[in-house]
């Protein structure tokens, strides 16, 4: 027996349909089916999980899915997912499994945070006729300018990476995603003059190329982790949590563990690649910092080293003491961040949003005066460039996105990753499936993306009057709230509109 009515309709329009199949072929579900004897098709409503594929695809528009509708006596404590939920594990006896980010009707204090914009007094600044700088460089600051005997300024700069914007593409392993979602990325970022991050999966070799836009990441589990991986990007990042599932480690089914992707993980096929919780050897800053270093040494100091953690409760007093690390970098990932594949407890109810986060992070470092000492990244669910600009002004140098990248490629959000059967080629190692995410077309996709915020990023600084993403960084006096109360504009650290 089972409980559980489906949670979505595929609805056919018999008067359209042509039977020409193509939703059939086209869904790796395999929700729909051809009745040869009556020449119609059918659907079974249980196997659809709402990605949209059919729906795109049909050529005469004859399918759309909807909500079932059906619903459980109403009870305000006891909801209808919560029942489904219990009905799964009841069966299973497993832990629930999610993708993407945290769905629930938490705040979005983006949402409620507003731009102050130039009228008289402070005229506007015009993109299309005054210059405006975007680019931003990403590492520690020197305290103090150095000069020869000569009076010539010596160059101290540690090691940085330069972006021509404040965005960089999130960590999403060759595994997790298909080698085509991160061919993708690779040559949108070179292109673009910024970077994208390998995630904890190690690197393709076809994509050594593009190390100049590389980020490489260290995970607990090592996955790939050599000193020819190490040197092929521009920097490394130490991974210490993300933000879907803060406090636990990654898991990538075996079944996704085939041909490169096992060679490149430098696992056996078939083998489940399980990162531990925490990096055994690191239980304390003082260990990381050695692990920092150690990255420093294997890579002639000529890199940056990022360390991303999960935003979580005393996130500041973490990121003070990761900015005494020998850190160059830190990122910081929010409550909403995606994920392929997190227990849906973890996913929704751990971490905190990624606003309040980094206002205090920021806040934090500079009332202890080291704030020079790292640069900030901040990520988990920044859905466009006003999402940008409220970010930097609140006090990051840069932030990553990641779902935003998928939505780019055609991901519809449907949030059935950990299957495996992406029916748009982008979180799926089925070789048929892959093919469909053309890194020719997906690729420029991403890069019209980049350039339209780029330029979105510009109107709104020159409405505020501010020339440069260097003016824009931490100055919140350019924010004001709306619906805010005074706990939340304290750690926002702005006013509320109107004052």
């Amino acid at each position: 027996m089972n409980f559980i009515y489906p949670d979505y309709e595929i609805v056919r329009n018999p008067n359209k349909c042509i039977t020409c199949r193509v939703c059939e072929r086209q869904c790796a579900n395999e929700a729909h089916e051809f009745l040869q004897e009556e020449n119609t098709m059918t659907a079974d409503d249980a196997k659809c999980v709402n990605c949209h594929r059919c729906v795109a695809l049909c050529p005469t528009r004859a399918l759309k899915i909807t909500e079932s509708g059906n619903t459980y006596k109403q009870n305000a404590n006891w909801s209808g997912k919560t029942i489904n939920e219990i009905y799964r594990q009841a069966g299973s006896g497993g832990v629930l499994l999610s993708s993407m980010g945290n769905p629930e009707n938490y705040p979005v204090y983006f949402d409620k945070i507003l731009l102050n914009a130039s009228q008289v007094t402070n005229p506007s600044i015009d993109p299309l006729r005054e210059p405006m700088e975007t680019k931003v460089h990403l590492g520690a600051r020197p305290t103090n300018i150095e000069r020869d005997q000569n009076g010539h300024i010596v160059n101290n700069l540690p090691p940085r990476i330069s972006l021509s914007m404040p965005v960089m593409f999130s960590a999403m392993s060759y595994g997790s995603i298909s080698y085509n979602a991160h061919e993708s990325m690779a040559r949108a970022s070179a292109e673009l003059g910024i970077m994208y991050n390998t995630g904890e999966g190690g690197l393709h070799k076809n994509l050594y190329k593009y190390g100049e836009n590389t980020v490489v990441q260290v995970a607990s589990g090592r996955f790939g982790v050599h000193p020819e991986y190490l040197n092929s990007g521009s920097a490394i990042e130490i991974k210490m949590g993300q933000g879907a599932k803060p406090g636990i480690g990654g898991h990538l089914p075996g079944a996704k563990i085939v041909g490169d992707i096992s060679r490149t993980r430098m696992i056996p096929e078939g083998t489940d690649a399980i990162s531990p919780a925490p990096h055994h050897d690191i239980y304390s800053i003082e260990d990381l910092r050695q692990l920092v270093f150690s990255l420093k040494e294997a890579t002639d100091y000529t890199k940056p080293v990022i360390v991303k953690i999960a935003a979580v409760h005393n996130v500041a007093a973490i990121a003070s003491g990761i900015a005494r690390s020998g850190a160059d970098i830190i990122a910081i990932d929010g409550f909403r961040g995606g994920t392929g594949a997190a227990p849906t407890r973890m996913r929704d109810h751990v971490g905190i949003p990624i606003e309040l986060a980094l206002a205090c992070v920021d806040q934090r470092l500079r009332d202890e005066g080291i704030r020079d000492n790292v640069s900030l990244i901040v990520g988990g669910s920044i859905r466009s460039s006003a999402d940008i600009v409220k970010a930097v002004a609140l006090g990051a140098d840069c932030c990553y996105i990641g779902s935003a990248v998928l939505l780019a490629f055609g991901c519809h959000l449907c949030r059935s990753c950990h299957g495996g059967k992406c029916n748009w080629g982008i979180a799926t190692q089925v070789p048929h499936l892959v093919k469909r995410l053309n890194p020719e077309i997906a690729h420029k996709r991403l890069i019209n993306l980049m350039n339209a915020w780029k330029h979105e990023i510009k109107e709104m600084m020159g409405g505020m009057g501010i020339n440069s993403i260097e003016s824009l960084k931490g100055n919140r006096l350019m924010l004001r709230g709306v619906g805010l109360n005074s706990n939340e504009l304290e750690i926002l650290g702005i006013k509320h509109a109107g004052e």
